[in-house]
């Protein structure tokens, strides 16, 4: 109990610049040394299954809220049909007649999310932390969601409490009470519990299903 009350009076900031960016950058180069082919095979089959189904982009881009409010852009592989932009909400649940097919593949295992990669070798982004909220999300809600912006205090991760304990929530004020715990409770311990979840979640494709908390029963949100 002294250890998490220790951990708690540091603030977020400082316990992000203690370990954040070079265990990022640490797993980024282990990976792609130990995992090369598995990399080559990835960067190279998905976009031709993307491109050979409908002819389409490859990528989709899309404005993400970061760090202190800062704004940035994603790419994430394309999923839905051409043009579903503009009859979807990006953070909305699309119906499956808007998905491709290789999307559905793609969004069970996650793998639509890879091209972020970049973003977290640009320092945009993190492998664990609060979602990076679409900036057309954070603007609907964040007059409407009394804290909201207390998730900014740190760098948005591709992975995190959020994203597997919680994919099955949709709704937003849920979703912050996971982000919110993330902030309080950052560790290096945490961050490698999250990713190792994440990895079992990619290889099972158990992303992307209704109400799918993946882990719970190992590693429950504070309530």
């Amino acid at each position: 109990m002294a250890q998490i009350a220790l951990q708690q009076s540091i603030s977020p900031r400082v316990r992000e610049n203690l370990y954040k960016r070079p265990f990022d950058l640490a797993v980024i180069a282990l990976a792609h040394l130990l995992l090369l082919p598995v990399w080559i095979l990835l960067w190279g089959l998905i976009p031709l299954l993307i491109w050979v189904e409908d002819r389409g982009p490859i990528f989709y881009p899309q404005k993400r809220v970061g760090k202190d409010g800062r704004v940035f852009n994603i790419l994430k592989f394309r999923t839905l049909v051409q043009n579903a932009d503009k009859m979807v909400q990006a953070w909305t649940v699309p119906d499956q007649q808007y998905v491709t097919k290789i999307g559905r593949i793609l969004r069970r295992t996650a793998l639509d999310e890879l091209p972020q990669v970049l973003n977290i070798l640009t320092g945009d982004m993190s492998f664990v932390g609060p979602r990076a909220m679409p900036f057309d999300e954070f603007q609907e809600f964040r007059h409407k969601i009394a804290g909201l912006e207390q998730r900014l205090g740190v760098r948005p991760g591709l992975t995190g409490l959020a994203q597997v304990y919680g994919e099955g929530v949709r709704d937003a004020r849920e979703k912050l009470r996971y982000d919110l715990d993330y902030v309080q409770r950052m560790s290096l311990l945490l961050d490698i519990k999250l990713m190792l979840l994440s990895v079992r979640n990619t290889v099972l494709a158990r992303w992307d299903k209704e109400g799918c908390i993946a882990g719970k029963d190992v590693f429950p949100p504070a309530s």
